[in-house]
Formats: C-alpha cells, sequence, structure tokens
C-alpha cells in the first residue's frame, strides 16, 4: 500500500505541474481578459452582494445559504493542513503561488458559478439543481462529458472528500486528547475505544445533517460556516496583531522564495518547481476554484440573477485564500524554525503548533474542537455536490438521493478509524481530472458567461437595483437558455417575490 500510496503521490504531482497548473492559470488569466478582470472591478459589488442575500429564497435555498455551503466547503482542512503541507514541501514561496490561483481563480469562480445559475433546472421539489454536468448537457449540448464528469464528482466527493476529512479530524481529535497513547481493544481490529467514539461521533453529526437534505445543510451552514470562519480569523489575527514587526520579513520571505532555485529558509521546503507545484495544489484543493464542486452549490440558490450568485461566489474564493489561507501562512512563518523542525511538525499539527507556540498550549484543545467543525462541514457540503450530481444521473429518483446520503455518512464513519495514505493521495488525481474537464466547459461556454455578464452591467448602468435575468431573446446572449427557469414569466414571480 505504501508503494501505490508514493505511486499516486508522483502521478499526482506530475498532473498538476506539467498540465493541470498552467491550464488552471491560462483558463483564469482568459476569462479576467474578456470580463475585463471582473475580480477587481466588481469586488465592491461583490461584498454588497452577500450582505443583500439573505433573502428571496421563496422556500427555496436562498443566495447566502448556497454561498454558505460552499463557504464550509473552501474553507476547511485545506486551510489549515494544507497550508502547512504547502510551507513544509514548498516553502513560504508556496503561498506567493496560492494567492496566484486565487487571483486568477475568482473570475473561474465566477464563471463557473454563474453558468451554474443559467443552465440550472427546478426539481420535484421546487428547488433548483446544478452545476457542471448540468451546463455540459444543455450548455455544450454534450452528455458524455456530462456523464463522466457526474460519475467522477460523485465518487470524488461521495466517497473520498467525506473520507479524507474525517480521517484528519479524527486523528486530531484522538491526538488531542490522548487517545492515541490508550490500548486497543481486543476484537475491534486494533481500534482505540477514542478512535470508535469519534467515528460513532461523526457518523451521528453527519447523519443527522445530511438525512435532511440540501435545504438542512443549508440551515446548519447558514451560521456555521460564517461563525467558524470568524472565529478562526481573529485566533490568528491576535497573532499576526502581535508580531506585526515580523510582516516584512514573512513578506519577503514569501516573494523571495516563490522564484528561488533552491530553498531560501531553513527548515522548510522550497525552490521554485516545488513552490509552484504545492501552491498550486494546495490552493486548489483549498479554494476549489476552476474544479467545479462549489457550481453544484452555487446553483440551488434563488436569484433574479445569475450574476448575483457569480459574484458572491468569487468572493468566497478572495475569503478563503486572501484571508484565511494567508493569516495561516503568517502564523506558521511568524512561529520560527523551532515549530517547523519539531519532531512533531507534519502537515496535520503544524498550524496548531504554531498557533500554541503564539498564544500558549491551551489553544490545542480549541484548534482540535476547530478542526473538527472545518472538517464536519466539508464533509456535509461534499454531500451537497453529490446529490446535485447524483440527482443529474438519475433524473432526481428519491431513491438516489437516499443512497448518497447513507454513503456519505458511512464514507465519513468508514475515514474516521481506516489508515488512507492511498485514499489522500488519489484525491489530487481525482480532482485535477475534474478540474480540466471542467475548464474545458468553462472555456466553450464563455460567451455565455459574458453575455449574462453584460446584461447584469447594462441593467445596473441604467439605474436597476435589482437586475432581473431573462433567458430569452436576450441579446447579450449567444443564444435562448434552454428550460422554462429564465423564461419572462419565470423572471417576473421570483422578482415579485423578492420584493414581497
Amino acid at each position: 500500500m505504501d508503494a501505490l500510496a508514493a505511486t499516486l503521490l508522483s502521478v499526482a504531482d506530475w498532473i498538476t505541474a506539467h498540465i493541470t497548473m498552467w491550464v488552471l492559470i491560462a483558463t483564469g488569466l482568459f476569462l479576467t481578459v474578456v470580463t475585463r478582470g471582473v475580480q477587481v472591478r466588481l469586488l465592491p459589488e461583490m461584498v454588497k452582494r452577500v450582505f443583500g442575500s439573505r433573502s428571496g429564497a421563496q422556500g427555496g435555498i436562498s443566495s447566502f445559504q448556497a454561498f454558505a455551503i460552499s463557504l464550509a466547503a473552501r474553507v476547511g482542512i485545506g486551510n489549515v493542513f494544507g497550508v502547512a503541507a504547502a510551507l513544509l514541501m514548498g516553502g513560504p514561496g508556496a503561498i506567493f503561488w496560492m494567492w496566484v490561483v486565487a487571483l486568477v481563480g475568482m473570475a473561474t469562480a465566477f464563471f463557473e458559478a454563474t453558468l451554474a445559475q443559467v443552465f440550472k433546472t427546478r426539481a420535484a421539489d421546487g428547488s433548483f439543481r446544478g452545476g457542471p454536468a448540468f451546463y455540459m448537457a444543455r450548455g455544450m449540448k454534450n452528455k458524455t462529458l456530462a456523464g463522466v464528469f457526474a460519475v467522477i464528482t460523485l465518487i470524488t466527493c461521495g466517497f473520498i472528500i467525506t473520507s479524507v476529512q474525517s480521517n484528519a479530524v479524527a486523528g486530531t481529535l484522538v491526538a488531542a486528547f490522548g487517545g492515541s497513547e490508550s490500548s486497543p481493544l481486543p476484537g475491534f481490529g486494533g481500534l482505540t475505544g477514542a478512535q470508535l467514539v469519534v467515528a460513532a461521533l461523526v457518523f451521528f453529526l453527519t447523519a443527522v445533517v445530511v438525512f435532511g437534505g440540501i435545504r438542512a445543510v443549508a440551515r446548519v451552514t447558514e451560521w456555521m460556516a460564517p461563525v467558524m470562519a470568524l472565529i478562526y480569523v481573529v485566533l490568528v489575527a491576535i497573532i499576526c496583531l502581535t508580531n506585526l514587526t515580523e510582516f516584512a520579513r514573512v513578506i519577503g520571505w514569501i516573494f523571495s522564495s516563490a522564484f528561488a532555485p533552491e530553498p531560501l529558509v531553513g527548515g522548510l521546503g522550497g525552490g521554485i518547481l516545488a513552490a509552484v507545484v504545492n501552491g498550486t495544489k494546495r490552493g486548489l484543493f483549498s479554494n476549489e476554484a476552476g474544479q467545479g464542486t462549489a457550481p453544484n452549490a452555487a446553483a440551488t440558490a434563488t436569484v433574479t440573477h445569475p450574476v448575483q450568485q457569480g459574484l458572491i461566489q468569487s468572493l468566497g474564493v478572495f475569503i478563503d485564500t486572501i484571508i484565511v489561507c494567508t493569516t495561516t501562512a503568517f502564523v506558521i512563518l511568524i512561529s520560527g524554525p523551532e515549530t517547523w523542525t519539531s519532531p512533531e511538525a507534519n502537515p496535520a499539527t503544524l498550524t496548531t503548533l504554531a498557533i500554541s507556540h503564539g498564544l500558549g498550549g491551551w489553544t490545542v484543545l480549541p484548534m482540535a474542537v476547530l478542526i473538527f467543525v472545518l472538517a464536519y462541514s466539508s464533509i456535509i457540503a461534499a454531500y451537497v455536490y453529490s446529490d446535485v450530481n447524483m440527482s443529474y444521473l438519475t433524473g432526481g429518483k428519491k431513491w438516489a438521493s437516499w443512497l448518497v446520503r447513507v454513503v456519505c455518512a458511512v464514507s465519513a464513519t468508514a475515514g474516521a478509524v481506516l489508515s488512507l495514505d492511498v485514499v489522500w493521495n488519489a484525491v489530487d488525481i481525482a480532482m485535477a481530472v475534474m478540474t480540466l474537464t471542467n475548464l474545458v466547459a468553462l472555456i466553450w461556454l464563455f460567451r455565455w458567461g459574458t453575455g449574462a455578464l453584460r446584461d447584469y452591467e447594462a441593467q445596473r448602468k441604467a439605474g436597476v437595483a435589482e437586475p432581473v435575468f431573462v433567458g430569452v431573446n436576450n441579446p447579450h446572449l449567444p443564444a435562448d437558455v434552454p428550460g422554462d427557469v429564465w423564461a419572462p414569466e419565470a423572471a417576473q414571480s421570483t422578482t415579485t417575490a423578492e420584493a414581497r
């Protein structure tokens, strides 16, 4: 198994360095150009949309709830373990490349969320479903590609991501509470009592939410995602603010190491290739821009115009990487070599060690709880992504939705007690395939995204506070939007409900 894990890691690194990295950045730059820098021009509009996005759900899922689901997935283990892994293997320069991925990724996130809204469909319960599989099938007219993407996403989110997230949190909790030192229980395959307790806790908390369906996940993540992100940012911000004199030195490390042929900071990895590969790979894992997962959540929102959700989802990438990941990196780098080179330092523990160094040992247990919440939020968000793609594959059959709920709960429980080195390395390959497939669709359909943006900006320029999208006979679009979601009568009913 160790040999297989090493092989998968080598394959993942090769795909990232030679294909994914270049396609991801090139696509982001292309979409930035065709939108005239939407992620910069409309950043104030993004913030405005987030603060005004809690209403208008009409009994479905509000724009803010959809944003919270994707934020729950974005602000997860990738912000804690992923940043630590990027620094240990790629050095401070990896953070620079995470920024690059995020800044161009904001345009990518805008496009995939906007397209998810344009080509969404209405489910039997009145809520919406959409995402890459839907815009590949309805926009590209390529049901084969849509089916392949849906299957890959279903497997990746339903099995791999849920088990990986629960594996990470189980290891953290068991270690934090001293369970790793206890003896295995007889008859339980070498598992300790602490491991079984954590597994039971993961199963219960996962099942109690996902068995309630997407609306239940939306209600939970609506408050959990912002709160957990705020708590974490406040915690690391305290350390940053008390070490302001170190900022110049840390920034210098990040920029100088980004292009250095050899590691520049003792105790950390580095070299330009290692920085680029690890920064890109961990940046993608953290913010998900271009990966094709977040659009599944974005499509569930009830909005008057697709661009509204595109702007909100773009801001999610900014929050995840530019704010949360950056503050994590600063805390780790400020902690110094005594933390980086500690025998206990690894991707799973480095952030906790750095925070403990800055604020004291009392933070170990709160960090364990916080990591649990971060991972848990990603687990239930992954269920939403799985459910949406299963809905596409089966035409929205109820039994299929229940099957996804059971699989996600079981996968999360299994991940809490199994060794997942192979799965950890396989997730990078799976996400690379998902990303490349999705990026092809974004480039193919870019005229739909730019057309929706032109329509939105034209209405805003004309003084319309809440632009309304009509998908039929719209001069900004290359063709009529299929289906009746954006028909004139549907747009009118949505506008009326928003006014109420």
